[in-house]
């Protein structure tokens, strides 16, 4: 019997997730990246600034796999890789530099400063290290 094979008889099929987001991100992200690409002078994409955000913010926030985003929305798994990293990078580029956010409140008279981590999931080990990743 060989692997990855699709069942008898299968079909495609496209379901929907609920992107509990404002129409303000989706604006923010989709103004990041048509700037992006008026500065390269991008004549031609697969895919709107708006598509292309609402993609990348459903793998960002429901961890959507890739091909699943891809083959639903007519592009291949590579591309929504590029544009995931591309978005990442884009929303990097407008974080203030801890060093310089530090430097502030120092001006401002702060005396401590609490920094917020956020936990990031990820695939579980297997075996003895069978344990949380964050």
């Amino acid at each position: 019997m060989t692997k990855n094979q699709p069942a008898e008889g299968a079909q495609d099929v496209v379901y929907q997730v609920r992107l509990p987001l404002s129409k303000r991100t989706i604006d923010l992200v989709a103004g990041l990246i048509r700037r992006r690409r008026n500065r390269m002078r991008s004549v031609w994409r697969k895919a709107e600034p708006g598509k292309q955000a609402v993609i990348v913010l459903a793998v960002l926030r429901h961890d959507q796999r890739l091909a699943d985003m891809a083959g639903g929305n007519g592009v291949g798994e590579s591309t929504v890789r590029r544009w995931v990293k591309e978005v990442v990078k884009l929303l990097a580029a407008r974080a203030p530099r801890l060093d310089r956010a530090l430097k502030k409140i120092a001006r401002s008279g702060g005396v401590v400063v609490l920094l917020d981590g956020t936990l990031i999931r990820t695939h579980r080990r297997t075996g003895k290290d069978d344990r949380k990743n964050c």
